[in-house]
């Protein structure tokens, strides 16, 4: 082992709006010994995703709140560097929740080996980890895309819009992106295959759906909520699903969280808004993962990260989520492989 310290990011407070530094504690002890049924792993990546924000709430949900004074939950992708847990060797790379730190001690539960030689390592926090499976299973299960239909995807440069646009494609939907930028938006026509892109950040929204989406929006994937909600409200089809997979937009705020007025849409047009939460599919993840695969290595789609190194930098890293300065999935690398 190279070093005995490992290095942890702990909830110190709950934050009102956005979470800053004075949120978190950036402490140093020495690395845990192994005791029998347990391993020690070091953390190569660590996923940031917009979820973290609602974990850091006392409030209930549909996973318990990050306590005060642990370390701060989050997908990790390490290698067991010392194990006494059957099943587990020195060497392999798993899959889990290890949190924002060098080195975490592991029951096994809820940690699953990995393949180096499938895909980078990365990948499996991203497309081939919760992100991916929450567009795979989101996109086909509740929004049910069917051939010919346009399907909207906000947040669609975000680690699970990049994705659902790309599988809506394949399905052979028209697929329209909202993204803020020029330069994002003309990542999702040029790279991701995107019909359209709307640019949130420097168009009329409302204006824009009706020049790209002239018959209407069958299945709209929000990762965004608020105002964009609303706006695509207005276009739905008879039958259109809404999948709300989040509302980044909304995650900050310090007054209350902004409904769809246009609710009534969904009244008129018999249409459904349909919540997700990617955890419901567990034991179906091998399958979206060899599909997802498949679809890479057959050049059907693409894979954009943004990986920052340095784990003192978590707490700007992890606003860059919210501030849309994310191009792509979202890592910090923790460490190197040994």
């Amino acid at each position: 082992m190279t070093t005995a310290i490992n290095k942890q990011w702990k909830l110190k407070s709950r934050p009102i709006g956005e979470p800053t530094r004075e949120n978190w504690d950036f402490t140093e002890s020495e690395i845990p010994s192994v005791q029998k049924g347990q391993m020690l792993v070091k953390v190569l990546y660590v996923s940031l995703d917009p979820a973290m924000r609602g974990w850091l709430n006392d409030a209930k949900s549909y996973i318990e709140p990050v306590q005060i004074g642990d370390v701060m939950r989050a997908g990790t992708v390490a290698q067991v560097i010392d194990s006494k847990l059957d099943g587990f060797s020195k060497g392999d790379f798993v899959v889990g929740y290890s949190g924002v730190q060098q080195y975490a001690l592991s029951d096994g539960k809820g940690v699953h080996k990995v393949d180096p030689n499938l895909a980078p390592l990365s990948y499996f926090l991203g497309v081939l980890g919760m992100p991916g499976m929450t567009g795979y299973f989101g996109l086909l299960k509740s929004g049910e895309p069917k051939e010919g239909e346009t399907v909207v995807v906000s947040g669609a440069a975000g680690a699970v819009g990049g994705l659902v646009g790309q599988i809506a494609k394949i399905k052979g939907c028209r697929v329209v992106g909202i993204a803020g930028g020029k330069e994002k938006c003309q990542f999702l026509i040029d790279e991701l295959g995107f019909d359209a892109a709307i640019d949130y950040k420097n168009e009329n929204v409302k204006k824009a759906l009706k020049e790209t989406c002239p018959k209407g929006v069958d299945v709209f994937f929000d990762n965004v909520g608020g105002e964009i909600l609303d706006d695509v409200l207005t276009r739905i089809n008879f039958k259109a699903r809404i999948v709300i997979c989040g509302a980044i937009s909304q995650y900050n705020n310090t007054t209350p969280v902004k409904g769809p007025s246009n609710y009534l849409s969904l009244l008129v047009n018999r249409a459904r808004m349909e919540g997700i939460v990617v955890f419901d599919n567990v034991k179906e993840y091998p399958i979206a993962m060899k599909e997802i695969g498949g679809w890479i290595q057959a050049g059907k789609m693409k894979v954009k990260e943004h990986i920052v190194e340095d784990i003192e930098t978590f707490p700007e890293t992890l606003m860059m989520l919210f501030k849309g300065e994310n191009f792509g999935k979202l890592i910090l690398k923790v460490g190197e492989a040994e």
